[in-house]
């Protein structure tokens, strides 16, 4: 079973992401990487979804609009560092505390978005 079925599908991916955008909102150590991002945000959620539904072995929705997703070409025009780092790690375990009920899927996806959010690191 991927790691997709295992959380629940394309109705979690989209409750995650919307929390995950929500708490970029909300939480204060966040403002400088919802500075990173457009006002309107419906057009990266739609492409977040469509990443993370196919990172976590569901459809293929993101490369084939997309091609090879290439996450840390695609960010370096923003200056990544720790403090960016943890900030959206603090947005994603929020949103993934919220709607990841089985806890092993949930920490094996926040072990694989650690590493992620690790290599996406760009400055000091």
């Amino acid at each position: 079973m991927s790691l997709y079925e295992r959380i629940g599908g394309a109705v979690t991916i989209d409750r995650v992401v919307e929390s995950f955008y929500r708490a970029m909102d909300e939480l204060p150590q966040a403002k400088t990487i919802r500075a990173m991002h457009a006002d309107n945000l419906a057009g990266v959620k739609v492409v977040l979804k469509k990443y993370l539904s196919e990172w976590t072995g569901g459809p293929a929705l993101y490369s084939p609009v997309k091609g090879h997703p290439r996450m840390r070409q695609r960010h370096m025009g923003f200056a990544i560092d720790n403090a960016a780092r943890d900030a959206w790690m603090a947005c994603m375990d929020q949103a993934l505390a919220e709607h990841v009920s089985d806890p092993e899927a949930r920490d094996t996806l926040r072990d694989n978005m650690k590493k992620l959010a690790d290599w996406m690191r760009n400055s000091e």
